[in-house]
């Protein structure tokens, strides 16, 4: 199938970085203040060395985006989007709920995923057109069809709150779970929550996400209406959702005139 070799390499530079995000676990680490307010440790960076130079030594023409830093220009018009640590915050704290995140990005977008989770001993993956699993078992969304028998998730639930209608919306579901982004958007891709709602983002925190969460069956779009993980901001939901979610986001974010 298209993209095998790339899925490998991806899950093989997670279980990588893992294996020495563990160690940095085990011997400590320091962790800084970055300019935007966000955490980041010595573990972080050093994932990100092993990521990249692992994806550079198997796929030289090929370009690199971390949010560590690490950038690399692009001869294949392919390029990796990584994010070594996704959920620092839970990582420096000894929270197991973080994990790692590794997408490859075409002219077709985002279409090989990795979001491994060291500490749970869980790695999801994806592949366009191949379907989405779970340590190697197929997952699929819900079939639940009403907003008020579905979980919704959000990451920065403070951030949310403070939105116009926001509190509104999510009154209306049958149970909230904020557990992170990656963790958030991973129970909805396996069937075990119906939205995923996440007001700030970067590339990095959505690439694997998306393809992942596309090829178990849910929807992925922007507040906009678009579906870019450039759009700053997404839903992820249930087909049977998608409509009112959409309808919400329109009342809430008007577009700009």
């Amino acid at each position: 199938m298209p993209w095998d070799k790339e899925l490998e390499a991806a899950r093989e530079a997670a279980r990588l970085a893992g294996e020495t995000a563990l160690k940095f676990r085990q011997r400590g680490f320091a962790v800084e203040v970055k300019p935007d307010a966000s955490p980041v440790t010595d573990a972080d960076k050093e994932c990100e060395r092993v990521i990249t130079r692992f994806l550079a030594e198997t796929f030289p023409d090929d370009g690199v985006l971390g949010e560590e830093g690490a950038r690399k220009e692009s001869r294949s018009g392919r390029r990796w989007i990584v994010d070594p640590i996704d959920g620092t915050r839970d990582f420096s704290r000894g929270s197991r709920l973080w994990a790692i995140l590794i997408g490859l990005e075409t002219d077709a977008g985002v279409t090989t995923g990795v979001a491994a989770f060291p500490e749970l001993g869980e790695t999801f993956w994806a592949i366009h057109g191949g379907g989405a699993f779970r340590n190697d078992e197929p997952i699929r969304v819900s079939s639940v069809s009403g907003i008020e028998q579905a979980v919704v998730c959000s990451n920065g639930l403070n951030q949310l709150l403070d939105r116009p209608g926001h509190a509104e919306c999510l009154s209306r579901f049958w149970a909230v779970r904020c557990l992170g982004g990656a963790p958030d958007a991973m129970l909805v891709a396996s069937g075990k929550a119906e939205v995923w709602i996440e007001p700030t983002a970067k590339p990095w925190d959505l690439a694997p996400l998306k393809v992942i969460a596309e090829e178990a069956g849910a929807r992925f779009f922007n507040y906009d209406g678009g579906a870019s993980i450039h759009g700053g901001n997404c839903i992820v939901c249930v087909p049977a959702l998608e409509d009112e979610l959409r309808r919400f986001v329109s009342a809430a974010f008007p577009p700009v005139r």
